[in-house]
């Protein structure tokens, strides 16, 4: 909650000769609270009003969804005649401090630079290669213990867990988001929204199992992934939330394993098949997740929807778009993943 002192300190650096007199909670209702607050000013009394949303559901979770929520209040809110106006938008600090943060046109992300060489150096070299070398696999188990560590940190929040499904079909950058930048007749509307359809039944299927919930990355593909050594990586591009299901993780890696597998040569063989088989069996025997085998197949809906896209993945020809859609299809019609005979999908 706002305190009274950081808020007048606020209100002294934003509008100058002005003192705080009230700030008092009006109610609550089903999207949040909203607070009234008395300014005294040159002009007279002013009377405010601070609007704080709820945390759980509703899209709410995370502090980045309820500031868009307000970003967009604040541009929106002068635009229509007879609607109140937006003042600012407010940012409530570690330290109890309070900041502005409307009015930007575009915003931006300031961060660390990473160096490394991106795991996709890695599956391309697979392609020249009957079997895998013992850099490849001490980077696949790397990459495995790294995910069954932060897969075992959990978080009790069903609402949490229905979001990831949700957004997983949904969401802008998901399965819905991805298809809609589809160049046209690259998939008929008809062929999209069959696929789209058996997603809705699995996320139905998936709630119950919200107790899977769990730390993840959310984009875990091979160019976030920047290796150092054989044993040592790091991260780019946390993705969509801290929580998810593990299921989200391990497909955006694997299944990369056999998209370049099926690009290469129409089948999941050698190097590419035998880096998906080392991989499941390292990550079930370190995290003791078996379940995760009937959770993938949904998330490999969304993954793979991603790398038939042509705008991110051109040189893919239409037989091989065809067949990675032929896999995906086949993994959804199926109650868990074979991951030591995923050659059958195809």
């Amino acid at each position: 909650m706002i305190e009274d002192v950081h808020f007048e300190n606020y209100l002294i650096g934003k509008f100058g000769d002005v003192k705080l007199i009230e700030l008092k909670r009006l109610g609550e209702g089903v999207h949040g609270t909203g607070f009234s607050a008395v300014i005294k000013s040159p002009k007279g009394a002013i009377t405010c009003v601070i609007k704080e949303l709820g945390h759980e559901g509703l899209g709410h979770i995370n502090p980045s969804d309820r500031a868009g929520v307000f970003l967009l209040a604040f541009d929106e809110y002068g635009s229509l005649p007879n609607h109140v106006k937006a003042i600012d938008v407010l940012s409530l600090q570690g330290d109890g401090s309070i900041k502005s943060i409307a009015g930007g046109l575009e915003y931006f992300l300031l961060m660390e630079m990473a160096t490394g060489e991106s795991y996709f150096t890695d599956i391309e070299a697979m392609k020249t290669k009957a079997a895998l070398d013992q850099t490849d696999i001490r980077k696949i188990k790397a990459m495995a213990s790294y995910l069954s560590k932060i897969h075992n940190i959990k978080k009790d929040s069903k609402m949490d867990y229905y979001r990831k499904l949700r957004d997983t079909i949904g969401h802008g950058e998901c399965i819905m988001g991805v298809f809609d930048s589809y160049p046209d007749g690259t998939l008929s509307f008809r062929e999209m929204a069959e696929l789209e359809k058996k997603c809705i039944d699995w996320r139905v299927r998936l709630k119950p199992l919200y107790k899977r919930l769990c730390v993840i990355h959310g984009d875990f593909h091979p160019g976030n992934i920047l290796f150092s050594s054989p044993e040592e990586f790091i991260l780019l591009d946390r993705s969509r939330g801290p929580y998810g299901d593990a299921a989200d993780d391990v497909t955006a890696l694997t299944i990369n394993y056999v998209f370049s597998s099926i690009t290469q040569s129409g089948i999941i063989y050698g190097p590419y098949k035998d880096a998906l088989m080392l991989f499941y069996k390292e990550y079930l025997r370190l995290s003791g997740d078996m379940e995760i085998l009937k959770v993938v197949p949904f998330f490999y809906a969304f993954r793979a929807v991603v790398v038939a896209n042509p705008i991110f993945y051109p040189a893919t020809d239409k037989p091989q778009r065809d067949a990675i859609f032929r896999f995906t299809h086949n993994v959804l019609d199926d109650t868990e993943f074979d991951y030591e005979n995923a050659g059958k999908y195809l």
